[in-house]
This record gives C-alpha cells, structure tokens and sequence, in this order.
C-alpha cells in the first residue's frame, strides 16, 4: 500500500532537519545523561525558592500551622498569623511538626515535605516509565517533571501543592496499573486507595475528585463499551474508599463547625463555597490554566502537542479512529490529565499552582507517546519512532537551558533585590534579643511572615505595647515605621535601633524597626 503525501513528508522533514541519530540516541541512552539530570533537577529543586523567606504565596499561612502545633498544642485546628481559622487540614503541619522534633530547624521542617515529595515524584516516574515504556521514555518522563518552571519553584515552597500532587500521583499510578496489567481490583488495592485518599483529604480536602474523578467517568463509559464481558479492566475501584475517606474529612469539618468560632464562614463558605462564586475570590476566565500550562510545561507541552498533531496527520485526521486504537492504559493517562485540567478550569477562582497535580500524568502520557514499545499514540507506519528521537534531545538541552537560565535568574534577583529583608530582619533581632537578653513583641502589622521570623505567636496592639514598656515589661518592640512614629512619644526612654529592614529591601511596601531602650 503506497504511504499517504503527507506521511512522507513528515518522515522526509525529520530526516532532513535532524542531526545525526546516532548522536542523539547515544545521549539519550547514555546512562549518565540520566544521572546528569537527576542531579541538576535536584538542585534546581534546592536552589529555586532562594533566597528563603515567606512572604509570597501564603507560605506563611502555611508555616505558621506547625509553628502553633509546637508553641499552643492546637493540633487539630490552627489560626492564621491575623488569628483568623486557619482553612487547611493539618496533615502537613502535623509532618513539618515531626520533622521539627528531629531538626530543631523550622526552616527545614517547613520546606523538606515538599522537596521529599518532589524527588519521591521524580524517582518514581522514572521507574514507572522506564518499566512500561524503555530508558528513554524513562529519561524524558523524569526531564519533564524536573526541568519544567513549575516543579523548581514548588519543591521548596512552604505549600501542600507538592505533597498533594505526589498523593494524587499514587492514586491515578495505581489504576494505571489496575488497568495495563488488567488486573481486578482486590481488597488490599481498596484498603491502599482509601489510605491515600485520606492522606489526599487531610493534604487539602475534596479537591483530589477533582482531578481523578472525571478521568475515572469517561475512562469507564468508554472501557463500558469496548471492553468484552467479565474482562477486569476497571479504573473504578468501587465505592467504599471514596467515601469512607470522604466521611474522615467530614468528621474533622464537623468538629471545626461545633468548636472553632468562625470555621464554618472562613473554611465552610469562604474558602470551599467561595471558590465557585466570583464574589469572594478573584475569578479567572476558562482558558486561564491552558496558556500558563503550555508556558510552565514548556518545552514538552510542544513536545505533547506535536506528536499528537503528527500522530493524527499519519492517520488522515481520523480522530476516532485513533482513540479506537489507543491502548487502554493510555487512555487512561489522557483521561486522568486531561479531565482533571478542564474541571479545574471550570472553578471560577484559578492560580497557576493549583494546576501542579497534572503535571505528572501529563510526563507519564509523554513517556508513551515516544515509547518504543506497545501503548503508544503511533501507528507502525507512522513517522519511525527512531526519527523523534532528535527532538527529545533537543528538547532535554533546550529544557536543561531554559529551566536553569530562568532559576538562577530567580535567585540572582532574589538576592540582589534583598527578597529576604524581613526574614534577614528577623533574624537579626532574634540575635540581639538572645544576646540581651530582651524581653521583646511584635507591633500588630500586615505581613503575616515577621511573627514567625521573630518566633513569636501572637502580635500585640499597639496600646497594650505602650502599657507594656512603660511598666518595664518589655525591653524591645518590633514596629513598622508608620507605626513606630506614632509609638515613640508614648515610650518612656525609647530609642531606635540600627536594626532596620527598610533600608535593604526597596520592594517591601513596610519598612520594620527596633525599638529599644
């Protein structure tokens, strides 16, 4: 049968634009290209977030949980640095809390569980890939998770995103595999999936049906129709951990409703509700996560986007026929990915980080796409597999270029425009207060980050600051400058230390001070 025009012209223009393929097989076959990988991806994942500090993407809110874990005992239910209900569930506290015991460093328990998942992440989408689809499928799933503008940038972040999407990784990567060994589900599959989804619920609540349960639904209607009678392919597990998962939540929203005044308004309404209103939070348009998913995942999100379109030219255009042939386990990868970005999408409150679950489905669906082996999007008279083979490399230089040129632009920034003036500050104060001897408090102010770089619980208003000097009680404030000009004239005795974070850190809107005796 004579090959469409289309089809050698595909072939015709990956011979003649690729470098060699021996050069290019051998760097992706090389086993050092793997290790070289894994050790820049893990710096980046070290080095994306520095200099430390948390005053940026409610890492503070985040870090402050643990710290009222260890400090008040309120393990259960927390606050805000503001004394607000805190709206997260503590099981990430509860490990930052642990790891504290251990290291004696907040700076650390804040920031290992999620860097722990990211390579706990990476490793095992190595693995899987490298198991089901070859070496080079496994290097290009592990590129893809490391060296995107995502994966840095969370692994070190004082957020649940990380370990939430490493729980949602565990319970899609086990019904996928459910699916491609064709194995029925037994009790002790149900028994692991009801853990993790408790551990999901516990990370940051319903939202993990989100990315799961439409991929389940459409993965079923479509297996329903196709699948013989009394074949075990089931991506559905059954009822029970879903909901017996779902009824421990419950419990522990039940007892925030009946004991913490204002946790029905503030996680209840406003942080659950309020997320499908465009009152309370900031709303987004529907296509939001779609551009930053091609920008953040980039450059394999082109990679995706052009097998798939050379993939379907191949076949001349005959999308249904393509998804008739697609193996079961890979569309289940497409489903899992790809449902959970369109009901996310169709939450009217959107930020980018909120996406992160997805990526690693979509590095797994990478990994078939260019497989060598069975379960991939291409047909055998395709475009060769071998002839990719110069655009993944390509891909990996490009990714390895991108991904570190824009960290270390992050963290040069970072550095030279003193990012971490407060938490320098802080820092400071802590030093002298230790060295003094002071007895010292923090003036009521809006950045939640400064109770926890001066280790301290609670702030305190200003009249009772005043009351508190003036009685001898206190030997130092911490005040922003707007506040410490109205303070002075009540202080007996007061003076202004040297210890200042306006005059290192020109972006910070507040400027902090030491008041001093």
């Amino acid at each position: 049968m004579e090959r469409s025009a289309v089809e050698e012209s595909l072939d015709l223009t990956i011979r003649d634009v690729s470098p060699p393929l021996d050069m290019t097989s051998n760097l992706l076959e090389d086993q050092r290209t793997v290790w070289v990988v894994a050790a820049f991806s893990f710096l980046l994942f070290l080095i994306g977030n520095l200099p430390w500090q948390l005053d940026d993407y409610d890492q503070a809110k985040q870090a402050y949980t643990s710290f009222e874990m260890i400090k008040e005992g309120r393990w259960f239910y927390q606050q805000t640095p503001h004394e607000r209900v805190a709206t997260k569930p503590p099981l990430v506290g509860w490990v930052s809390a642990g790891l504290f015991a251990l290291t004696r460093s907040w700076e650390v328990s804040w920031r290992l569980p999620s860097l722990l998942a990211a390579i706990a992440l990476a490793v095992l989408l190595f693995r899987t890939a490298s198991s089901a689809y070859g070496s080079i499928a496994g290097l290009v799933a592990f590129s893809a998770f490391g060296l995107n503008l995502l994966s840095p940038r969370l692994a070190t972040l004082v957020r649940t995103d990380m370990p939430l999407a490493f729980v949602i990784f565990l319970i899609g990567l086990l019904i996928w595999q459910k699916i491609e060994r064709q194995e029925a589900w037994k009790p002790r599959d149900r028994v692991y999936l009801f853990a993790l989804l408790t551990i999901a619920m516990l990370i940051k609540g319903p939202i993990v049906y989100a990315f799961l349960f439409p991929g389940i639904g459409v993965f079923q209607w479509r297996s329903g129709r196709a699948r013989p009678p009394g074949a075990p392919l089931s991506a559905w597990s059954g009822w029970w951990p879903w909901l017996a998962s779902l009824a421990l939540f419950l419990l522990w929203v039940t007892g925030g409703i009946l004991f913490q005044p204002g946790f029905f308004d503030e996680v209840v309404m406003r942080e659950f509700l309020g997320r499908f209103g465009e009152t309370i939070h900031r709303p987004q348009p529907l296509y939001f996560y779609l551009p930053h998913l091609v920008h953040k995942f980039a450059p394999w999100s082109i990679l995706l986007i052009a097998i798939a379109i050379f993939d379907l030219a191949s076949r001349r255009w005959r999308i249904g026929t393509a998804f008739r042939e697609i193996s079961p386990d890979t569309f289940w990868l497409l489903c899992w990915s790809l449902g959970g970005l369109i009901v996310i999408s169709l939450i009217p409150s959107k930020r980018v980080d909120r996406i992160f679950p997805v990526i690693p489905p979509l590095c797994l669906l990478l990994a078939a796409q260019v497989s060598s082996g069975v379960g991939s999007l291409r047909r055998a008279d395709g475009p060769s597999r071998t002839a990719w083979r110069p655009y993944l490399a390509t891909a990996l230089v490009f990714a390895i270029f991108f991904t570190g040129g824009y960290a270390t632009w992050k963290v040069v920034t970072g550095y030279r425009d003193h990012r971490d003036a407060l938490a320098v500050f802080g820092r400071d104060v802590r030093r002298e207060a230790e060295a003094r001897h002071w007895r010292y408090e923090a003036v009521s102010a809006k950045d939640e980050g400064l109770l926890l770089y001066l280790q301290k619980t609670h702030y305190i208003e200003p009249d009772r600051a005043v009351a508190e000097w003036n009685a001898g009680n206190l030997d130092a404030l911490v005040a922003s400058t707007e506040k410490a000009t109205r303070l002075m004239p009540q202080l007996r005795g007061a003076t202004v230390s040297q210890l200042k974070s306006s005059d290192i850190n020109k972006e910070q809107w507040t400027g902090y001070i030491l008041i001093t005796p």
